[in-house]
């Protein structure tokens, strides 16, 4: 078995409220190599928001992307917490974790992101390597790879082999899976194209298990405690 890389889903969303800068410190003192973030592009301005209508996760309503920017920052995330900007986001972080940013719909815009990288690149002495662009929208990833190609860009995407080609075809880092929808067959295929397997959401011990065994290279979590204990408890070479 290799060591599995431990991805904090949307922060450590099992404790403190997802895709909060709570969540993200907590990430980084439970010991997650990496965080995993939403955003959605508002006003200029790149917000951490999972879903595109505010009612589940904070106290407001109405759709991320219709709402005025000083609106959507005065509403409770959980505990107080505000939706933060995705600059914040890596502010906290200062290169302690990789950062793993989805970009949720065809309009957030793969400028405002290799703009916002570059700056924490040269200005913070962040490496490109310690970010990946991911999406379910293909389109953006292109621009991503057209815009700034040292940029790493992760490929989400369902269940079949023709998943791992578009990974290869997008010259994708990685390609995320669903758990349900991953099987061997596809780790090894996507591992033959050169391309790294990540798996979301993967919470029970059972299933981290069978990941490892499976030799996915990393899962996404919302208890990036319980990976890294599971990492702990393996002797790895």
């Amino acid at each position: 078995m290799k060591k599995l890389l431990c991805i904090a889903h949307r922060g450590a969303s099992g404790h403190e409220p997802e895709n909060t800068l709570s969540a993200i410190e907590k990430a980084q003192v439970l010991g997650a190599d990496w965080i995993e973030v939403d955003v959605y592009a508002v006003e200029r301005e790149l917000l951490v928001i999972h879903d595109l209508k505010l009612e589940r996760t904070t106290n407001g309503k109405g759709i991320v992307t219709e709402q005025p920017l000083s609106y959507l920052r005065s509403l409770d995330a959980g505990k107080g917490q505000r939706i933060p900007f995705l600059w914040e986001v890596i502010d906290l972080v200062d290169k302690r974790m990789g950062i793993n940013v989805e970009l949720k719909d065809e309009k957030t815009g793969g400028g405002a992101v290799v703009s916002l990288i570059d700056e924490f690149v040269g200005r913070c002495g962040w490496s490109y390597e310690q970010f990946i662009v991911s999406s379910f929208h293909h389109d953006q990833l292109v621009k991503i790879r057209r815009l700034r190609p040292e940029i790493p860009i992760g490929v989400l995407v369902d269940k079949s082999i023709s998943d791992t080609r578009l990974g290869e075809d997008l010259g994708a880092y990685s390609v995320h899976f669903r758990l349900k929808g991953v099987n061997r067959a596809l780790v090894c295929d996507a591992h033959r194209r050169g391309l790294k397997v990540f798996v979301f959401t993967v919470n029970n011990l059972k299933d981290i298990k069978r990941m490892s065994v499976m030799e996915v290279d990393g899962v996404f979590t919302d208890y990036p405690d319980r990976v890294v204990s599971f990492q702990k408890d393996i002797a790895f070479p």
